[in-house]
């Protein structure tokens, strides 16, 4: 539809928040976007189904079928743009992106990251690895990021961010489940339908 933003979604795992922008999307919060394709580097990964249920698109690509990193973004580049997909979104996908292809979608590219970036961010930091670190820190807050992809790891402008309180007794598992709910599944399809309305509107 010409009057929608077609999202994309890179994933790797469970898909927990390409299912919060799901359901974003069949509520209306997302009135402007539509997700049309979901891209998995895992074959295994669960996102897969959530995205085949809902009748979505779906590829596997992977670095060892695709010769390495080159040629995985080769063919990820190939079906993206084959798509015109406008806004490619990040949901637990776990791969480092190379400059080139940050750069040829600058601004198209949007991660979710939970922490409170600058803190607990960049190369390494993903999975439980920002809640070990924000625990073992003490830190009495942490959160999520919804920020543009650039060359740097977490490194690009920061489009919305929530704050999430961490608590006594918490394991790295309880804080990470405590941020995907009050922070990760909230920002992130608002940011999202935020983004869609802004690329509809520069279309006239």
């Amino acid at each position: 539809m010409a009057d929608k933003a077609r999202v994309a979604v890179m994933v790797s795992g469970t898909g927990t928040n390409l299912q919060a922008l799901i359901d974003a999307q069949k509520s209306g919060l997302i009135e402007k976007g539509e997700i049309v394709l979901v891209i998995s580097n895992k074959e295994d990964a669960y996102a897969l189904e959530r995205a085949r249920k809902e009748g979505i698109e779906t590829f596997v690509i992977t670095q060892k079928a695709s010769g390495g990193r080159d040629g995985f973004e080769e063919a990820c580049k190939e079906i993206i743009d084959s798509r015109n997909i406008d806004l490619i979104v990040l949901a637990g996908f776990l791969m480092i992106l190379s400059k080139e292809f940050v750069t040829y979608y600058d601004h198209k590219i949007i991660n979710v990251h939970p922490a409170l970036i600058p803190s607990f961010c960049g190369d390494g930091f993903y999975g439980l690895k920002p809640h070990i670190a924000a625990l073992e820190r003490g830190v009495k807050v942490t959160g999520a990021t919804v920020h543009f992809v650039n060359e740097i790891a977490d490194g690009g402008e920061i489009i919305a961010q929530k704050a999430v309180n961490v608590e006594e007794g918490d394991t790295p598992e309880i804080l990470e489940r405590r941020v995907m709910e009050q922070a990760e599944w909230l920002i992130l399809p608002v940011a999202v339908a935020k983004l869609c309305r802004k690329i509809v509107k520069n279309r006239k």
